[in-house]
């Protein structure tokens, strides 16, 4: 397997577990959350799925975000069906554009986020990504955690 293929083998994954995750949140604890700055539930969905939308555009540019503007802004929140179905043409999009890079792009492909002094390269870039879903996986285990919600074995 080539990296190019690992790394769209890690995002399925992530994803399916986030999935997995989020499917078994009821419906009456989507705007929970467990304090008053945190994001709530269904904003945290939203955060990840719109941020994978945003580091997308980010690689595109190769880091210049110039006039940016979401897809997601304005939407108002309503279920996880709907979140899901309104990013799954960005998702694919995003997917199609890490499918048709070469081996060589991870390497020689450098992301320059002068705003944020980040440059990085495409691979450590596209980690970096994949790693932001994670960690809001991993907070979402302790949200329910905390709200004595059932959690799935995500961990399969």
């Amino acid at each position: 397997m080539n990296s190019i293929k690992t790394i769209l083998l890690n995002f399925s994954e992530i994803r399916r577990r986030s999935i997995k995750l989020w499917s078994e949140i009821p419906n009456e604890y989507l705007n929970w959350k467990p304090d008053e700055k945190a994001f709530t539930i269904i904003e945290m969905i939203r955060h990840v799925l719109e941020g994978e939308h945003l580091f997308h555009k980010i690689v595109e540019n190769r880091g210049n975000l110039g006039n940016y503007q979401s897809p997601w802004e304005g939407l108002k929140y309503s279920d996880l069906k709907s979140e899901l179905k309104f990013a799954e043409n960005h998702r694919l999009d995003f997917l199609t554009m890490v499918r048709e890079l070469k081996e060589s792009d991870l390497g020689n492909i450098r992301i320059e986020r002068k705003e944020v002094g980040q440059s990085k390269t495409l691979c450590d870039y596209l980690n970096r990504i994949a790693y932001h879903e994670s960690v809001h996986t991993g907070q979402m285990l302790g949200y329910l955690r905390t709200a004595k919600i059932d959690r799935p074995k995500i961990w399969d």
